[in-house]
């Protein structure tokens, strides 16, 4: 059983970091006989996204793998910390809570694979998607109701502005 998230930890949280496929997307990605590939974001996770922005709370994405389209909906949506092709999740995210001055009870960090464990462990509060690897569910603290790519980046983005007592229009 996962252990309750306090609102008081959701409210210290500076850096909001997070996988791309299997977070941001369902995992799926399309490519095209010419070598061109697509994913599918949603435009849920995409407002959530752009809250915390506007509330001050820095976003990171840090990637296994290099994709345009993932460079593209990054821009997009002005993440202002894009890492791709590192499989090193963990080393990433601390060079860049070092590189931002924070410490990991300042830091989420949502990932779906073994090499996301590491990373979920050690950030303040460690974040998974329902239809995750065992490793990043063990090392899971909180497991979101909504599906990757589906909202989940969003249920997370809901709790920290909750708790930082940041509001937006209904």
């Amino acid at each position: 059983m996962k252990t309750l998230i306090t609102p008081s930890r959701w409210a210290a949280i500076r850096l909001f970091a997070m996988d791309v496929d299997g977070i941001l997307t369902d995992g799926t990605i399309h490519v095209a006989s010419d070598g061109t590939e697509s994913k599918t974001f949603s435009v849920l996770d995409g407002m959530g996204l752009v809250r915390l922005a506007k509330s001050g709370i820095a976003t990171a994405w840090i990637s296994g793998r290099a994709s345009g389209a993932t460079t593209v909906r990054a821009t997009e949506l002005k993440i202002p910390h894009l890492v791709q092709g590192r499989v090193d999740k963990i080393t990433a995210l601390q060079e860049l809570a070092a590189a931002l001055g924070l410490k990991p009870e300042q830091c989420v960090y949502m990932g779906d694979d073994d090499i996301d464990a590491a990373a979920i462990r050690w950030a303040g509060i460690g974040v998974t998607v329902p239809d995750a690897m065992p490793s990043a569910i063990t090392a899971a603290d909180y497991i979101t109701r909504r599906q990757p790519g589906r909202g989940a980046v969003r249920e997370v983005c809901e709790h920290i502005l909750a708790a930082q007592g940041h509001t937006f229009p209904a």
